[in-house]
């Protein structure tokens, strides 16, 4: 007996000697669905039984591979106080019991701004030797919003491109899958050129084949999210720089052509004028009575002597006489206009007249068509007269029917009561007809 409780004693000391503090934490992750309460579990021992003081605090480091100390979220004391640092209060809290070693923390509404890795530490004055604190991260499950497709690059025949497929939410980050279908929705024969890495598919040397309809599919732990775009591959088109260049050049030389074209317009047109000018001034010289000392004659002509020597009286009269002969051609033009003004006032009337003959054949025929008319409505009046006379006829015909069947139904009647008469027993001998002839007696 004293051999046992010498080995159980030494078994404790041994124990008691080893057993420094100890803090656990069950898993190196845990996963839980954005928006969830959790709970992250934390157990300690100490080699004291009942310590003084014991401080759990939790703490957060916000970059993996920070060399930044963690921030603190809270401490807990076993005299009761728990200090929660502002930015999470509201949010966190404390589930410690001493006597069983717990040192839970509990966060509440999740999100993944908690994507992180958490330390819980316990410290007890008199046992700071062993393991006093211990790490988890915490893995908040987001579904992967519906993915973006976009196309990256121009969809020209021998052009490069890429099909570009991101969800702007997921966690774990999700992963991305392309699968494509050619325009009759058979699948595309894949391109060994063709890559495909991080939701980006690069696509070489496109041609019309490539044209088809292209599906991305973003999916994690939680499910999956898809998107779907539509590629036409078309024939290379010009540039629109080049085309914009093209297009003004043409209308810049439609406005210069237009310009040259109404210059020599308004040249010839000012040689015309001049022209008509110069002819109307020389037929104005050629009237023009020479004055003294000058003569009607152009240069290089022979000037008359005689000219110079004529008397004003005769000067005059000539231009008088030239006066009255412009005038006569003038009259005379006049008249002739005045004719043709009458000539054809003569054929308006010619044809206004033409006109009152067929207005006047019009009326004549729309009277004829009146008394035809009228014709008509006679005709239909003796028909409708005539059929009336044949109603009363046949009315007559029909009662004469009537008598005629009344008589017969009389002579019938009377000829049965006849035949009733011949039927009574009689003495004489039967009444001999009238139209009988009488019988002769030969032997008389």
């Amino acid at each position: 007996m004293e051999g046992r409780i010498s080995t159980w004693t030494l078994l404790c000391f041994l124990v008691s000697g080893v057993g420094a503090l100890t803090v656990d934490i069950p898993k190196t992750e845990y996963e839980y669905a954005r928006g969830d309460n959790i709970t992250l579990p934390c157990t300690f021992q100490s080699k004291l039984a009942k310590p003084k003081l014991v401080i759990v605090s939790w703490s957060v480091q916000d970059k993996q591979d920070s060399v930044v100390p963690e921030t603190l979220i809270l401490s807990y004391y076993s005299t009761g106080t728990t200090d929660i640092k502002q930015r999470y209060e509201g949010r966190v809290s404390a589930d410690v019991d001493i006597a069983t070693g717990k040192g839970n923390l509990k966060l509440s509404s999740i999100t993944l701004a908690d994507n992180k890795k958490f330390e819980c530490r316990v410290q007890i004055p008199g046992d700071d030797e062993g393991k006093p604190a211990d790490t988890t991260r915490l893995v908040v499950l987001v579904a992967p919003s519906t993915p973006i497709c976009k196309i990256q690059g121009n969809a020209e025949y021998g052009q490069n491109i890429n099909l570009t497929c991101v969800s702007e939410e997921g966690s774990p980050p999700p992963t991305y899958k392309w699968e494509s279908r050619d325009v009759r929705m058979m699948p595309h024969l894949k391109d060994p050129r063709t890559t495909e890495k991080g939701g980006i598919l690069s696509l070489y040397n496109i041609s019309k084949d490539t044209s088809g309809y292209y599906t991305c599919t973003s999916r994690n732990k939680i499910r999956s999210a898809t998107c779907n775009i539509t590629l036409s591959v078309m024939p290379p088109s010009m540039n629109v720089g080049a085309t914009a260049g093209i297009i003004g050049a043409v209308v810049a030389g439609l406005i210069i052509l237009i310009i040259i074209i109404y210059c020599c317009c308004c040249r010839k047109k000012n040689k015309e004028e001049e022209y008509a000018m110069g002819v109307r001034e020389e037929e104005f010289r050629d009237k023009e009575p020479a004055g003294n000392g000058e003569s009607r004659y152009a240069d290089g002509q022979e000037n008359k002597q005689s000219d110079h020597d004529e008397a004003p009286v005769d000067r005059r009269d000539r231009y008088e006489e030239r006066s009255e002969r412009d005038y006569d051609d003038r009259r005379s033009d006049y008249n002739d206009r005045r004719s043709d003004y009458d000539d054809r006032r003569k054929d308006y009337d010619d044809r206004r007249s033409d006109y009152d003959d067929r207005r006047s054949d019009y009326d004549d025929r729309r009277s004829d068509y009146n008394d035809r008319r009228s014709d008509y409505d006679d005709r239909r009046s003796d028909y409708n007269d005539r059929r009336s006379e044949y109603s009363d006829r046949r009315d007559r015909h029909e009662r004469y029917d009537d008598d005629r069947r009344y008589d017969d139904d009389r002579r019938r009647d009377r000829r049965y009561d006849d035949d009733d008469r011949y039927d009574e027993p009689y003495d004489d001998k039967p009444p001999v007809p009238a139209n009988k002839p009488a019988r002769r007696d030969y032997d008389d």
